[in-house]
């Protein structure tokens, strides 16, 4: 089970106390690159908990003293459009806490945050961030940029300030040397192991707050089945057969190849079926929980019953 709890489960679960947002607010400062600290928790769709989103993803969103928002969102396996739900997911935190009638230089500054378990994208690297500028069009040298009355009132430097930013980690295509206190916070995100030379800001509070040993004994066993719903939706990803494609490589699958129950997939999914059967799922709930096709379901019944 490792020795620490996983992020999302710290998000889902010890975020209510706010003795615990220190370890969120040394992630975010890390990752932002300034102090970040902590003032509210605010509705975000992990509230909202139904089917397999309750493991597949999980969401959060916090306020700053400064009143700035962040979305911090971890999803455990791929979803095609992604992207376009990052956009939404900022857009509407903008319309959410733009009061009706308010001058737009009260605009909230939103940030993005998203921890991926899958190849989102094609890339070579595992950690992005995104802003908006505006370039011209016949000249790529030249940026617009704020005159100073716009910096003075509206309190940044950068047109980038006044949008969303985005940040995405691909945790899984993390495999470097350690240098920077970001890269250790992305090897714990990865590994769920602290070892004692990390000293990244909210590191050595982790090392307490999320110590699996430290749950009560019910908890350990929600947690429990909480990794192996994670586990299972990792291992059985559906779009998985797309990765290849994202990264530029084929993955041994022809792209015309006929929809089906391959034996190897159909053993995999029964087995899969029968685990979380046996961790209280009806059959119904678990073949939603591992998305199996519609046309897939009946054969996979008779071959359990």
């Amino acid at each position: 089970m490792g020795n620490y709890i996983r992020f999302d489960w710290m998000i889902k679960r010890l975020l209510r106390n706010k003795s615990n947002f220190v370890v969120l607010e040394g992630f975010l400062s890390v990752l932002i690159n300034r102090q970040i600290k902590i003032s509210q928790l605010l509705e975000s769709e992990s509230n909202q908990e139904n089917g397999n989103q309750k493991f597949n993803r999980v969401d959060l969103l916090v306020e700053d003293e400064k009143g700035e928002k962040f979305l911090i969102e971890v999803q455990n396996d791929h979803e095609l459009d992604f992207f376009q739900r990052m956009a939404f997911g900022a857009s509407k935190i903008i319309a959410e806490y733009m009061k009706s009638g308010e001058a737009y230089k009260a605009l909230p500054k939103v940030y993005s945050v998203n921890i991926v378990y899958f190849s989102l994208g094609q890339g070579m690297g595992y950690a992005y961030h995104g802003t908006t500028v505006f370039k011209n069009m016949f000249n790529n040298e030249d940026e617009l940029k704020l005159t100073p009355a716009q910096k003075s009132k509206f309190g940044v430097d950068e047109v980038a300030g006044i949008f969303p930013e985005y940040y995405i980690l691909r945790v899984n295509k993390f495999d470097e040397e350690i240098r920077q206190p970001l890269q250790e916070w992305i090897s714990f995100l990865k590994t769920g192991e602290i070892p004692d030379a990390f000293t990244a800001q909210g590191l050595k509070e982790a090392r307490e707050i999320l110590r699996v040993d430290a749950l009560s004994e019910e908890e350990r066993k929600i947690y429990k089945r909480y990794l192996e719903s994670v586990r299972l939706a990792l291992s059985l990803d559906d779009s998985s057969r797309y990765e290849g494609y994202c990264d530029g490589h084929i993955d041994g699958r022809a792209e015309g190849e006929k929809i089906g129950i391959e034996k190897g997939r159909a053993e995999q999914l029964v087995e899969s079926i029968k685990n979380l059967m046996s961790n209280g799922f009806d059959f119904d709930k678990a073949v939603e929980v591992l998305k199996v096709p519609a046309g897939q379901i009946s054969e996979l019944r008779r071959w359990i019953f």
